[in-house]
């Protein structure tokens, strides 16, 4: 399976986002990113996973704005 998103991320970037009043950090790695003590293969998966609801993982990290395809 591809890394989602098909972004240029370089390796060890973090990601980060405060959501609610917690702040969250996600890792770029090779195998694709690391939050929680867990690898993930998805931002979107992280993003439901911090939110509870559906979220494009880049626009939750704000890789992408609404407008942006």
């Amino acid at each position: 399976t591809a890394i989602e998103p098909p972004l240029k991320l370089k390796l060890g970037t973090r990601l980060m986002r405060e959501w609610n009043g917690i702040n969250y950090t996600v890792l770029v790695t090779e195998d694709g990113f690391t939050f929680a003590g867990k690898t993930w293969r998805s931002l979107s998966h992280i993003a439901r996973h911090i939110t509870g609801a559906q979220w494009s993982g880049p626009r939750f990290f704000g890789l992408k704005s609404k407008g942006r395809s």
